[in-house]
């Protein structure tokens, strides 16, 4: 375990595979990578087959933990799993000015060529733990988390760094949309807040997040509206707690954002603890 991340090597020469092994329920993450060909594997998410066939090297599998997930390695198999609390996650998210984050997705058929280059990095640590530096460690589960939350996170980090907020501006105006979500902040209050003119501070947020200050509020928005729908308060409450004007403005802007209604989403992820 290096904070809070665990890392564990997983590996079989077994030509039928080994027993079908239930993921325990957590409140984090688990992140795999094929450090060779799997030929036929299944993994089952509740009573629904989520995926059925091969992953070649480098495929990569991101589950949410908070779900019921079952893996069946149907033939020789090796791979390096990431274990990460969500917590751990949100905190990152958190220090680096990015308050939005809420977890990550990424499709079954997905190869990750940088999360198999780190995997390989740390195979000499997980072969000798005793000998391994805490420093490399710590450098390779940093590269790892960034590069997870900005391709699988939505989490935007700024390569330039020309016209960006600084960090207290970047602090100060998304601590002020989040608890502003019920009501209306303006772009004037937003930009005096950070002693920057309007039009100034709408280009320095885009440039710094990736998105307007509009964005930035309506993804925060659904954000905590998932985390309402994970319990059993009524549909109606959610939409007005996260600001919405009713449900159907909810349902509209939900719908636009993921696909479903906020009522499908519940029942999806009815079985999350």
């Amino acid at each position: 375990m290096l904070d809070n991340v665990v890392i564990t090597r997983l590996t079989s020469d077994h030509q039928d595979g080994l027993p079908g092994s239930t993921i325990p329920l957590a409140n984090g993450f688990s992140i795999t990578t094929q450090l060779e060909d799997l030929r036929l594997f299944q993994i089952w998410r509740g009573a629904e087959l989520a995926f059925e066939g091969s992953h070649g090297k480098g495929s990569l599998m991101i589950a949410d933990l908070r779900e019921d997930w079952e893996c069946k390695n149907l033939s020789p198999f090796d791979s390096v799993h990431f274990t990460v609390p969500l917590p751990h996650l949100e905190s990152f998210a958190r220090e680096s000015g990015r308050a939005n984050f809420e977890g990550l997705t990424c499709p079954c058929d997905v190869v990750d060529n940088v999360v198999l280059g780190l995997a390989q990095a740390l195979l000499p640590a997980l072969q000798n733990p005793e000998k391994s530096s805490k420093l490399f460690l710590e450098q390779i589960v940093l590269a790892l988390l960034t590069h997870l939350m900005q391709t699988y996170g939505g989490v935007y980090f700024p390569t330039r760094k020309k016209g960006l907020l600084a960090p207290w501006q970047q602090r100060c105006s998304t601590e002020l949309l989040a608890t502003h979500m019920e009501s209306q902040v303006s772009i004037s209050e937003l930009a005096q807040a950070c002693e920057l003119s309007r039009s100034y501070f709408v280009k320095a947020f885009k440039e710094t997040f990736g998105r307007t200050p509009h964005r930035w509020l309506l993804e925060h928005r659904i954000s905590c509206a998932k985390d309402l729908l994970r319990t059993n308060a009524p549909i109606v409450e959610v939409a007005i707690s996260c600001g919405f004007a009713d449900q159907s403005h909810l349902t509209r802007v939900f719908s636009d954002f993921t696909g479903v209604s906020p009522g499908t989403w519940r029942r999806r992820h009815n079985g999350r603890s």
